[in-house]
């Protein structure tokens, strides 16, 4: 359990991992700000959820590729909440497109959301943070599979990889931990959506565990990197994906 004062900020937290995390991290002892960038029911039940256990939330719009929006984020939090101890960056889309279609609207989209908007909230968290702070961003186990159609998608996450491990560095002396948490395939609308129940099947059987991940899986990762015993690991990315790559 944390002290009362810990503040953890998590995007994309109105559903699917986001909302676990934030949940967890509440559970353990933050006070929770729900970013979240439209549907604005489904943050609320994030919030609603939270508090049903006695935790402190609030939820917060914010389009994380818009750097003025995310000021407004980080500055509304330290107004409402205070400064945070934590940032989850969870905020995230994974719209299909092949790389022969050269579809650049889809193409563009997928890194002003995924990679800009790791860039905007990852540079605001490191500023907004002191001394035992975490930054735990989102990237994808589907990096190591390169399956057709996910371009767009694995190039996004590949650079947001690369963020974390250049903002450790650059943090140095600081002692602000920054992590990425690559989850495999994970039962939520975000990956489910498009698929078939043959795809669904298939992909299931990829992991050795032989089962999708669940939205818990992955907010214990993060619980881990974010409390006390999270303290030695920075500029790592881990791997929760039951073996799937």
């Amino acid at each position: 359990m944390t002290s009362g004062k810990a503040v953890a900020l998590v995007t994309g937290a109105s559903g699917g991992i986001g909302a676990a995390i934030a949940t967890r991290l509440a559970a353990d002892g933050f006070a929770l700000c729900v970013g979240y960038s439209g549907g604005v029911d489904s943050a609320e039940r994030t919030v609603d959820a939270i508090k049903a256990t006695r935790g402190r939330a609030l939820a917060i719009k914010a389009d994380v590729s818009d750097v003025d929006s995310v000021d407004r984020l980080f500055s509304e939090l330290q107004e409402r909440l205070g400064a945070p101890t934590v940032v989850v960056h969870s905020a995230g889309i994974m719209p299909p497109a092949r790389i022969d279609e050269v579809d650049l609207p889809t193409f563009d989209r997928a890194i002003a959301v995924n990679l800009r908007g790791a860039y905007i909230v990852l540079g605001r968290a490191a500023r907004a943070l002191s001394a035992g702070g975490r930054i735990i961003a989102l990237s994808s186990s589907v990096l190591a599979k390169n399956f057709p159609g996910y371009g767009p998608y694995i190039a996004s996450k590949a650079g947001v990889e690369g963020l974390v491990r250049v903002l450790a560095n650059e943090l140095r002396g600081r002692n602000i931990c920054v992590n990425a948490i690559a989850p495999g395939p994970v039962a939520t609308p975000l990956f489910l959506k498009g698929k078939s129940e043959e795809q669904i099947a298939a992909l299931s059987k990829i992991a050795p565990i032989e089962r999708l991940g669940e939205p818990e899986d992955i907010a214990r990762v993060a619980s881990f990197l974010a409390g006390p015993d999270g303290a030695w690991i920075n500029g790592q990315v881990l791997r929760a994906n039951g073996g799937f790559a």
